[in-house]
Parts: structure tokens; C-alpha cells; sequence
């Protein structure tokens, strides 16, 4: 009995990956067994079938290049099975594996196209079953705990790198409420697919997070991933070779429990117009198609999305009309119930009276940071001045306290001084 898995199928990665682990394993075993000298006690014909368990001689090595927050890029080698014939037993059922790739025949992204066929007795046919169960739930323990990135690639969805650790919703401060209040509406979204199909409503949940730069319209999301359990779609509009046609399809099949991210949607169209040096002139996407793609006949149910933009003033209220966006709001500067979260996040083992962090609050008055009312609560800073400043302070509250001025506006932060310029 034969089985096929094409190089596109979402079974391919995780049987190569269950193969690889499987080599791995016995190669483990069979090394330890040498170690401590105990191969007599085994059973004679175990002995034998191990003798003759052919390992795998084809292997390919496959590369990934991760950046690092700080720039650096680390690089990771895997080894898979290569091209070729392997044999593997598998529960008292021996199996012939057979990968081929193709030299003249491409798949959309431009690899070479792919199959491996499995191969075993008819009356073995059921450790099929059990093989690509186990597969898969290998493949889910890899990501178990994480969040995915996915990106755009031709017509399908990938994963972008290795999966992130998930961040605490905790983590990111925001102002009273206002995260309270989106989760409650995305969770409440999610235990409501049976009201919105009785009465005949698409299936689908819209977000518009705006305001200016570092205010944690990114962080957030990412955040929420974590704390309902799903993964995150990204597609920058402005891409090159993005049509009508291709927009609406990547949002047709979109990965399981995924939201949809569209990072700055303001810029999509802005300089749509402009033609480039080498003769480009933009996005392919047009006006009409975004719209039809968020809410037009075609666009996919069971889908959230969210949207985000540093310049809402920029965007199309046809964009943002009910349909399309469901709720919107605002990230601003950091207000005083910002400031202290995040101070207390940072210095509450280090500040237990609060000394610290009122001679913070005066020092943000007196250089301007907050207004001089003193019953003000919005600031001229946001939440990641603020995270970089606790940052580099890590654990010295009165570090965070000389070098508050930092947080001026206008002013360029710098590691190499707690004293303003023209300071002592």
C-alpha cells in the first residue's frame, strides 16, 4: 500500500520533521545501549532487526536565519531526510520511504516540487494512521506555548521564522480600560458564532488601532495572540505584486485560529500614484479592492482583523465604516495610570514607600514631560520612551529619575549621560 505527500500539502513538514526526530531517537538509543554494554540482555530477534534497520544515508540540510531584537542574526542547520530511498521500521511495520524532488517542474514560490511516498504491506497499512497522528502532534508540541508569525507568499500563508514566546496581556499597559475592553469584545465575538448565523450576519470582527508611534498598537496585538491562543497573519499592503485578486484569496484562507494583521493601512494608498525610478508605480491593490476584500461578497467569514496607522486623519472613511471596522480606538501618549503601572512593573521591590516614584511624577512636571497643571494626566511621552528608559535603569529607580529628561521631546536618548545637555 502506497501513500503520497505532495510538497504542499501541511503533512509534508511535519513527516520530515517526525522522520528526522525518529533517526535521531534511535541513533540515541543505539549509542547508549553500546555505553552500558547491555545489547545480551534484548531479545535475539529485536537484536537482529536492529542489525538490519538500515539508517538514513540521504540527508539535506535546511537553514534558517533568525534577526534578533538587537540586529544580530542567528542561524540555525537542521538535518532532514534528503532526496532519495530510506527504510524505517515503525511499530513491527517496515516502511519504504521514497522522496523525489522534481528538476523541471516548480511550485509557485520557486522550490523545486516535491512528493515522498510511503510504502508498506497492505496488512501493516494501519500504522499510517498512527504515524502522521504522532506527526502532527510532534509538529504541535514544537509551537505549543508560542505564537506564530505567518507571511504572504505567493498565494499561501508561511510561517515567518521560528514561532515567539507568547506575550503576557499583563505586559503591555494600557490606558484604564482600554484593554479590558477590546479583549471582552474579541472574546465575546468568539462565543457568538451561533447569533450572528441565526440572524444572518457575516461572521467576521473588524479592529482599528490608531495613534502615534510606540504607543503599543503592535505590542498589543501580539499580546491578545498569546492570550486567546492564536497566531498572527501579517500582510503589508504596499508589496510588490499584490493584486485585487491575490488580497482577496490570502484572506480567503486564512490559517486557523489566526488573526489578520495590516500594519500602517494609511500608507497603502498615499503614494500609490508615484511613480519609482525603475518605473514602478505602487501597489497593485486598488481602493475598491481593500474594501471588497475587508466586507465585499467574496471576503471570508470567521475572520479578525485588525487594522493599524500612526495617521488615521489619512485613511478613507469608507475604510473604517461599520462592516469593515467594528471598533476603533485610540493608543495616545502615556497617561499618569500608564506611568505608574509601568513603574511599578519595573521598580515595586526597589520602591515600596513610592519615594522613587513620586520624585519621578515631579521630575516629568518639571521638564515639561506632563503639562504644569499638575491634575493633568496625559503626557508629551508614550509607553515604549518610557519601557527603554525602566529598561536601561533596570533595578536603579534613581537612575530612571536623573535621566527622566530624556523623555523630552525632541531630545535624542543617550546611553552615555544622566545629565541634559549642557549639564553637569
Amino acid at each position: 500500500m502506497d501513500v503520497e505527500i505532495t510538497g504542499r500539502d501541511e503533512s509534508y513538514p511535519w513527516f520530515l520533521y517526525w522522520m528526522t526526530l525518529q533517526a535521531q531517537a534511535r541513533l540515541a538509543a543505539k549509542e547508549m545501549r553500546a555505553i552500558k554494554g547491555d545489547g545480551q540482555r534484548r531479545g535475539v530477534v529485536e537484536s537482529i532487526l536492529e542489525r538490519f534497520t538500515p539508517g538514513m544515508h540521504h540527508l539535506a540540510i535546511e537553514t534558517e536565519k533568525i534577526t534578533l531584537p538587537n540586529g544580530a542574526i542567528h542561524t540555525d542547520f537542521a538535518l532532514v531526510p534528503g532526496p532519495g530511498r530510506h527504510i524505517l521500521r515503525y511499530k513491527s511495520a517496515w516502511i519504504w520511504v521514497n522522496r523525489v524532488r522534481e528538476t523541471k517542474q516548480f511550485a509557485q514560490d520557486g522550490k523545486p516540487w516535491e512528493t515522498i511516498t510511503l510504502t508498506t504491506l497492505y496488512s501493516k497499512r494501519h500504522v499510517f494512521e498512527e504515524l502522521f497522528r504522532e506527526a502532527h502532534a510532534m509538529a504541535s508540541r514544537k509551537v505549543q506555548g508560542k505564537t506564530v508569525i505567518y507571511t504572504s507568499w505567493g498565494t499561501e500563508w508561511r510561517p515567518f521564522g521560528h514561532p515567539r514566546s507568547k506575550r503576557l496581556l499583563e505586559s503591555v499597559i494600557l490606558d484604564m480600560g482600554v484593554k479590558e475592553r477590546i479583549v471582552a469584545d474579541v472574546e465575546d465575538f468568539l462565543s457568538s458564532a451561533t447569533w450572528y448565523s441565526e440572524r444572518g450576519i457575516p461572521y467576521r470582527r473588524g479592529y482599528l488601532l490608531y495613534g502615534p508611534p510606540g504607543t503599543g498598537k503592535s505590542s498589543f496585538i501580539q499580546a491578545l495572540a498569546g492570550h486567546l491562543d492564536y497566531d498572527i497573519a501579517m500582510l503589508n499592503l504596499s508589496e510588490r505584486g499584490l493584486t485585487d485578486d491575490r488580497l482577496n484569496h490570502l484572506l480567503t484562507v486564512i490559517p486557523p485560529r489566526t488573526f489578520v494583521l495590516l500594519e500602517d493601512v494609511d500608507a497603502a494608498f498615499s503614494n500609490r500614484r508615484q511613480v519609482e525610478a525603475d518605473g514602478y508605480s505602487g501597489a497593485n491593490v486598488t481602493f475598491s479592492g481593500l474594501l471588497n476584500a475587508l466586507d465585499g461578497v467574496a471576503s471570508a467569514e470567521e475572520r479578525i482583523i485588525f487594522l493599524t496607522t500612526n495617521h488615521v486623519d489619512r485613511l478613507d472613511p469608507a475604510v473604517i465604516r461599520p462592516g469593515r471596522v467594528d471598533m476603533t480606538v485610540r493608543l495616545g501618549e502615556a497617561t499618569t495610570y500608564q506611568v505608574d503601572l509601568l513603574w511599578d512593573r519595573f521598580y515595586r521591590e526597589f520602591d515600596q514607600d513610592g519615594k522613587y516614584k513620586q520624585a519621578f511624577h515631579e521630575k516629568l512636571h518639571e521638564i515639561g514631560v506632563f503639562p504644569k497643571d499638575p491634575s493633568s494626566r496625559i503626557s508629551r511621552t508614550n509607553t515604549a520612551a518610557l519601557q527603554g528608559l525602566f529598561l536601561y535603569n533596570k533595578g536603579n529607580p534613581q537612575g530612571a529619575v536623573d535621566m527622566a529628561w530624556q523623555l523630552v521631546p525632541g531630545e535624542l536618548p543617550s546611553a552615555l549621560s544622566p545629565h541634559p545637555p549642557g549639564g553637569p
